[in-house]
């Protein structure tokens, strides 16, 4: 029987979109109403094509480019000057199904067993031909980056880890090598992570993948508009999309200045991991650079429509760097930090409810609570606030983030004994531990471990029940020595006897202070899965609008694994562009 986790559509919202029909100003926002037209052709557009796309990430580049090859003109814009978050991420692609590296690396995988395995994660959030179209699809998509340039190499890491080696570049960046995920299909690495460096940062390196797309589209006669913001759209007499309102700047030296302001921000908050102690300073210091240069879009910008012939693609990002929208949405996740870019502030989420697309899942974050390396945190117990376990800690980060939020109040304590505490340190220094994994051990371990001579002692430390406490950690040693199954299907080997006091527990909860948890937004938009077409509450179509990667809800708004956001993002975005250039008609 498969494993699967609980079905989001079933829970309920916890507040609703505000209804279309007015200006949006939540949540720092400044999105107008659409302009209903009753003669496009009399309204003084500043330019026109027969796609526009706004937010030129991931999904925005692969609809501009996928567009341009079906032989549709193309412009773009970008609130900042492009990438977002898909440019600055840690380069991962997740493909499977039989893909040239796969094969290189001696792998087998069918997209069978790709689908297999990612139900689980998926779940019910797309239909069940989606998921499987999306499996079908994944060699041909990979090879697509590939034509256009996106290096990647067969160099497989087989173990477990939050992330490989960066001398490694084909991994398993989910859950399949621990049960009950291996019982049920055979694993296999399907995180393809582009052949790049930015110094031993494991970031901004997803600008492998990125860059070379983007230099494809401008060749194949892309136009560009940084630094240009997406305000309003337009309506024909029926209630079509076909065009938008953009705020630019007019003078190229005022432009220049903003664009540094907003490499600066992005710069200070991509200086650390997410999950690193310090990355709260360098948020904030990013965020001050950033208030500057909203000093200069207030008081320089100018308006400019541009007509969308055929359609118009919405792939501006989710909104977890928007704390006060986050805050609205999904309160329970407000103490972590963003994993994105500043681009991701919802202002193309909401663009599309102005013209009354629907939305789904924006409760949903991932948040990511890795727990190996160090392998010591891993084999050790992961607690809630009633000192009860609730994961196999050897599950990808972002499935441990959501037992922990959504259904353990957000808490959780790493449970080791001495000895393993002591291996922890060991491990920190391990071949294949990359610098930053290396200091959150050690800095949690030398700063924010909390220590008890015996379970019980422990326990009234953490304020949890001392009888709950040392019967779980009684119950785990009996499933280490292989006395017991464990209910969370943790191996033997996987695990570690805790049987050597001082015991020591680490804050991993939501809020811990020395060990931030990295959240990303995945609801969004609900779109026709068959063509990414935006929906309203009815389910029927906002005619001539589109939305794609984390502007709607897509392949990974369930269960985040890594690179999974990148490919929904460039095979939905993909998706848009054949829809629209499909359709024939113009506006």
């Amino acid at each position: 029987m498969a494993f699967l986790p609980p079905d989001p559509w079933t829970q309920r919202e916890k507040v609703a979109v505000p209804a279309s029909g007015g200006p949006i100003r939540e949540w720092g926002l400044a999105i107008d109403a659409p302009l209903r037209l009753v003669d496009p052709d009399a309204h003084p557009w500043d330019e026109s094509a027969d796609l526009v796309v706004a937010g030129l990430g991931g999904a925005g580049i692969a609809a501009a480019l996928e567009g341009l090859e079906q032989g549709l003109t193309v412009i773009a814009i970008d609130q900042y000057d492009g990438g977002g978050s898909s440019a600055a991420n840690g380069g991962v692609y997740y493909a499977g199904g039989g893909t040239s590296i796969q094969r290189e690396a001696g792998v087998t995988d069918t997209p069978e067993m790709m689908e297999a395995y990612l139900r689980s994660e998926v779940g019910n959030v797309v239909s069940p031909e989606t998921l499987r179209r999306f499996c079908e699809d994944s060699p041909q998509t990979f090879e697509w980056l590939r034509r256009h340039g996106a290096p990647f190499s067969a160099s497989m890491y087989s173990r477990k880890t939050s992330y490989p080696p960066l001398d490694k570049f084909l991994y398993h960046p989910d859950s399949s090598l621990s049960e009950p995920f291996r019982s049920h299909t055979p694993p296999a690495p399907r995180g393809h992570r582009t052949v790049r460096r930015n110094g031993n940062k494991p970031w901004g390196l997803g600008a492998g993948i990125y860059d070379p797309l983007r230099a494809a589209a401008l060749e194949l006669g892309l136009v560009f508009h940084p630094q240009a913001e997406a305000r309003q759209l337009a309506l024909d007499p029926q209630g079509r999309v076909i065009g938008i309102r953009v705020e630019r700047f007019a003078d190229p030296a005022i432009r220049a200045r903003h664009s540094r302001l907003c490499a600066m921000a992005n710069k200070w908050m991509a200086m650390l991991s997410p999950t690193f102690p310090g990355a709260r300073l360098t948020f904030a210091r990013g965020y001050r650079h950033l208030a500057k240069a909203r000093a200069l879009e207030a008081s320089a910008r100018s308006s400019a429509w541009i007509r969308a012939r055929k359609g118009v693609v919405l792939s501006a990002g989710g909104f977890i760097c928007n704390p006060d929208m986050v805050r609205h949405f999904a309160p329970d996740y407000a103490p972590g930090l963003p994993n994105g870019t500043l681009g991701d502030n919802g202002s193309g989420i909401m663009l599309g409810v102005s013209a009354g697309g629907a939305t789904g899942l924006m409760e949903r974050v991932s948040a990511w609570r890795f727990l190996s390396p160090p392998r010591a945190w891993g084999r050790g117990m992961l607690v809630d606030g009633k000192g009860e376990r609730y994961v196999n800690e050897t599950w990808y980060g972002a499935r441990i983030g959501d037992e922990m939020v959504e259904r353990h109040g957000g808490k959780g304590w790493i449970v080791l004994d001495r000895k393993l505490f002591r291996q922890s340190l060991k491990d920190a220094f391990g071949k294949d531990v990359l610098g930053f994994q290396r200091d959150i051990t050690l800095v949690n371990a030398m700063f924010a471990a909390v220590k008890g001579r015996t379970p019980a002692a422990l326990a009234r430390k953490l304020g949890v029940s001392a009888a709950a406490l040392c019967e779980t950690i009684a119950a785990y040693n009996r499933a280490a020595r292989g006395e017991a199954p464990d209910p969370f299907h943790k191996t033997p080997e996987d695990m570690a006897l805790l049987d050597e006091g001082p015991f020591y527990a680490i804050d991993a909860s939501v809020d811990a202070r020395m060990f931030p948890i990295a959240c990303m937004t995945v609801g969004g938009l609900l779109v026709d899965e068959e063509t990414g077409g935006v929906k309203n509450a009815a389910g029927a179509p906002v005619p001539g609008l589109y939305a794609a990667g984390r502007n709607a809800v897509g392949i990974c708004s369930n269960l985040y694994v890594s690179g999974l956001s990148y490919a929904d993002c460039i095979w939905s975005g993909r998706r848009a562009a054949r829809a629209i250039a499909a359709k024939g008609d113009a506006a």
